[in-house]
């Protein structure tokens, strides 16, 4: 069970789920079945474009952003496709996490 987060009742934050929705062009990350944030891509040839990345304000801070970012470059990686990150957020985690750029398109 998890344990409460003292700023917002709500449970600590366990490691969220995170699947490739196609159909909706995004990465879901969930938590017991509740959509706790996505990063929306665009693919093209070979490359794959992070445009938006949006986590719910109750959920901020807890990680969820750095998993939707993992799951979505290690997908990229598995697929061999180059990375161009617009959206700011991805930009900065690539920036913190160096094993991601090379990932990065010039």
């Amino acid at each position: 069970m998890s344990t409460p987060d003292r700023s917002s009742g709500r449970p600590a934050a366990a490691s969220p789920q995170v699947r490739d929705q196609p159909s909706r062009t995004r990465f879901e990350a969930t938590l017991d079945g509740e959509l706790v944030g996505f990063a929306e891509y665009r693919r093209s040839g070979s490359s794959v474009v992070f445009t938006h990345t949006v986590v719910e304000p109750a959920w901020e801070g807890r990680g969820i952003g750095s998993a939707l970012a993992r799951y979505g470059l290690d997908d990229a990686r598995r697929r061999r496709l180059r990375v161009v990150p617009e959206c700011p957020f991805i930009r900065s985690w690539i920036e913190r996490h160096l094993s991601y750029a090379d990932l990065v398109s010039d």
